[in-house]
């Protein structure tokens, strides 16, 4: 005699992640003068940017000799901050979904017993018994009040 436990779960495909919308109104730009070793020109000139989303609370800072390349890759970087920040939430939901579905996987999680030897399927969740031969077949409304 066999027994063990399978467990399903029926979840959405959500490996296409939608692009994240960058509003301007939710960016707060600072500019400043960089600091460190560079001589002049870092010290002079206000080429480092800060950039602050306001919705999240995420800060971004990046330090280049062009305005330009410092707010391009200050983007950049608050892009990935942002899409790792819904990844790992959508990651929890699906996580919460799966657990819901699956349950801890133990016998006492059981839905059906299927004993293929008595040709008998007990669905533990309405008390009702059908041949195992006829629900195999899909006649699950057997097993259904």
């Amino acid at each position: 005699m066999h027994s063990s436990t399978v467990t399903v779960s029926v979840l959405p495909d959500t490996r296409r992640g939608a692009p994240i919308p960058l509003k301007e109104g939710d960016l707060q730009l600072e500019w400043y003068s960089g600091s460190g070793a560079g001589g002049q020109h870092r010290n002079k000139h206000q080429n480092s940017v800060r950039l602050r989303h306001l919705p999240s609370g995420l800060v971004v800072t990046a330090q280049c000799r062009k305005r330009e390349e410092s707010l391009r890759q200050a983007r950049e970087a608050l892009l990935d901050r942002l899409r790792d920040l819904s990844e790992g939430e959508a990651r929890g939901r699906e996580n919460r979904a799966r657990s819901d579905q699956v349950g801890t996987g133990m016998r006492a999680d059981k839905r059906r017993t299927y004993r293929f030897r008595d040709d008998r399927v007990q669905d533990h969740l309405t008390g009702r018994s059908a041949a195992c031969s006829a629900v195999m077949r899909g006649r699950f409304d057997l097993l259904w009040a």
